[in-house]
């Protein structure tokens, strides 16, 4: 066995000293090859395409050697698989199941079959895709999406093409739905033609096989190496790739300017059934598609594989970069989701059949413009950057046809039958609750500090991205946030409250990161603790700047796309007990304080049109984590009370009416409660989390 092995279109990642860790547990090297094959995109999508490996396992109730095949379950990612996303079965038991299968018609009740072939109750649940490998009499198999195999599966000459690379090595299988039948047909094959190495599906994908792991996920990378190789060398050869470039990319410069300035106005209108985040790309790929003369013959035809369509619905929406240039931008995006959702909705009307689910979003899922690059709008942001990929992988596909044969999508009725099947209807219907903040953005000044990193968190627990902006502590709190609530959910970003280019930059990465606002949580702060006399106009200069000024063009930029969206929204102010309640040494820190918590008050009455509410949380003596405690004010505030430092956490507990410390966490579910609609018809209110001071009652 050879050590190294080079490809240029593929990723060869074994590693014999890990493989050789694992031998003897093939159900863990069956685990290693999936997790290889799901770590290059050019195999096989995001939680697209399945594994399996078929093993002797002991039967627990007979106590004799039975076959058993390990697969993915339904809803994995074999990037990311492991043993309890797989789910096993008895081999014999799938194939006893042809006595009970009735055809076509019936494909649907086979799948409630699979859970009486399971070897252990308790594993993952079996995908549609189970009897494909379990009525195959290999020991592993590979089924991928590779860009390069669905070219030539999506091609009108495709078989003609396989038998050019391949010859009698390969079969074809026209297209199907994913089902027994197709199980079936597969097994069928394989007999007929004793020495294939692997089954192309017409406009799906690619069976490949092998009898320990380590073959198997060599015989995959050597046939999708040999065709993107075949591809390759087709590129151009004909006609110019995708008919040649018809409009030119801007820089990259301007191509983030227009998109910044686009997505919060696309966001809202594809946001109107449910709050989507958004996600953008200028690839070279997608540029050199969206660029192209072939691009509306080729978008209208949509997509082919179904892991592509139900995750970028059958084709996207094009839009006109001339049209950008006029005075009423909106209103072209108006007339264009309407004439989609019209369009989106006579493909349903003209496909369902009797039992069909009700009519889903009707609203485009990714969005092309040519000089710019690709727009995509999901529930979160995993899938909106999943939906993307997906797109990238479909223009894959639709590049290589073209350069081979004659691109062809699916036909309009199967691809129908896919997304509105009632299978996938059921696996719809399973996925968990929406968290009560999932869809929103929120963005956080002082997000790296004490109150605010806890105010970050609250917001992600309950389903938030969050976009942290603050001067330091950047990549350490991205990094822990992104371990903690995933890679896709969290922000970092740099800002200077004081300075207006650098807010406007950083809401320009939120709306690129995500596609706009919802929340915006004035948080950044700090304190000093003087007397009058010794209050310097520095002193006076710098509060007022960070906690007056800051609030105030922190929040007229943010309103502005607020406004963009027509979404509504929600600002909250962290202001401080101090401003309501007045105490020595504190003459500057509690003035602007005051000043915070009227302008919440005038926006409020201002902003209450656009249906963006306003309010502020007063935190008081949060002392753990907090930044403002870092410096003197915590000696200056235990010199005004007459304690020392250490003792200042009990005097201000001591104090309040509940005798309790306040914790910064105490000041993010206050945050909350204004922001999750718990009180979606506040506006223009304080609530202080201050553990009870008598003074600072407002009413």
């Amino acid at each position: 066995m050879e050590k190294t092995l080079t490809f240029q279109h593929v990723s060869y990642l074994w590693d014999e000293a890990k493989a050789l860790e694992l031998a003897g547990d093939e159900v863990a090297l069956f685990i290693y090859r999936s997790n290889l094959l799901g770590a290059d995109l050019r195999l096989t999508n995001y939680a697209g395409g399945n594994t399996s490996c078929k093993i002797t396992e002991i039967d627990p109730v007979t106590g004799q050697p039975v076959e058993v095949m390990w697969v993915k379950g339904s809803g994995g990612d074999i990037g990311t698989l492991t043993k309890a996303g797989c789910a096993n079965l008895y081999v014999e038991k799938l194939h006893q199941l042809k006595h009970r299968y009735r055809g076509l018609e019936f494909e649907d009740e086979m799948v409630a079959l699979f859970n009486h072939c399971l070897f252990d109750p308790k594993c993952a649940a079996p995908s549609i895709d189970t009897p494909l490998h379990g009525l195959l009499p290999f020991k592993h198999i590979d089924h991928l999406h590779p860009d390069a195999l669905i070219a030539i599966a999506a091609s009108k000459d495709g078989e003609q093409i396989m038998k050019e690379i391949w010859g009698d090595t390969m079969a074809w299988l026209p297209w199907q739905r994913p089902g027994f039948d197709l199980g079936l047909q597969l097994e069928k094959v394989v007999k007929e033609n004793p020495g294939l190495r692997g089954v192309i599906l017409g406009g799906h994908g690619l069976f490949t096989w092998g009898d320990t792991s380590y073959a198997s996920y060599l015989n995959t990378l050597e046939v999708i190496e040999q065709a993107a190789t075949y591809l390759e060398a087709n590129y151009g050869q004909k006609r110019p790739v995708f008919g040649g470039a018809k409009s030119e990319s801007l820089s990259p410069e301007e191509r983030r300017a227009q998109a910044a300035k686009l997505m919060p106005t696309l966001r809202g209108l594809a946001s109107q059934q449910r709050r989507m985040l958004g996600h953008f790309t200028d690839d070279a790929r997608v540029l050199e598609f969206v660029n192209s003369h072939d691009l509306p013959r080729l978008a209208r035809l949509g997509t082919s594989c179904p892991d592509h369509f139900l995750r970028t619905k059958i084709r996207p929406l094009v839009l006109d970069p001339e049209q950008l240039t006029q005075d009423d931008v909106r209103a072209y995006l108006e007339k264009e989701f309407d004439a989609y959702r019209q369009d989106y909705t006579a493909y349903y009307e003209r496909s369902k059949h009797d039992n069909s689910p009700a009519l889903r979003d009707p609203n485009p899922v990714v969005i092309l413009l040519p000089g710019v690059g690709m727009f995509s709008f999901a529930k979160d942001k995993q899938t909106a950057r999943v939906a993307a990929e997906f797109y990238t992988n479909a223009i894959n596909v639709m590049k290589g046809a073209e350069a081979v044969s004659e691109y062809q999508g699916l036909p309009e009725q199967e691809a129908f039958d896919i997304e509105y099947w009632l299978l996938e209807e059921a696996k719809l219907q399973r996925m968990p609750k929406p968290k009560s903040l999932s869809g929103q953005v929120a963005y956080v000044t002082g997000g790296t500090g004490g109150i605010g990193k806890a105010i970050c968190e609250v917001l992600l627990q309950n389903g938030a991205c969050v976009v942290a902006v603050d001067r330091d502590r950047l990549e350490e709190t991205q990094t822990d946030l992104r371990k903690r609530y995933g890679k896709d959910n969290a922000l970092t970003a740099s800002i200077n409250v004081t300075d207006a280019e650098t807010i406007a930059e950083s809401l320009r990465q939120s709306v690129l990161q995500f596609g706009g606002v919802d929340t915006v949580v004035n948080c950044a702060g700090l304190s000093i603790s003087k007397p009058l006399a010794d209050t310097t106009q520095a002193d006076w200069d710098i509060l007022n700047d960070v906690l007056v000024k800051g609030q105030f063009l922190v929040s007229q930029a943010a309103v502005e796309i607020l406004r963009q969206q027509k979404l509504g929204g929600s600002i909250v102010n962290i202001a401080s007990k101090n401003g309501l309640v007045a105490g020595p040494n504190n003459v500057a820190y509690g003035t602007a304080k005051a000043a915070q918590q009227h302008m919440t008050r005038l926006l409020a009455a201002e902003l209450g049109p656009d249906r963006i509410r306003v309010n502020t949380v007063n935190p008081d003596a949060v002392l753990r984590g907090s930044k403002i405690w870092e410096g003197d004010w915590a000696a200056g505030r235990a010199k005004a009370y007459g304690v020392s430092v250490e003792d200042l956490p009990a005097h201000y507990a001591k104090r309040t009416l509940l005798g309790e410390e306040v914790l910064a966490e105490d000041i993010a579910k206050a945050v909350l409660v204004f922001v999750d609609d718990q009180l979606a018809k506040s506006t223009g209110n304080i609530l202080n989390v201050d553990g009870g001071v008598a003074m600072a009652f407002v009413r």
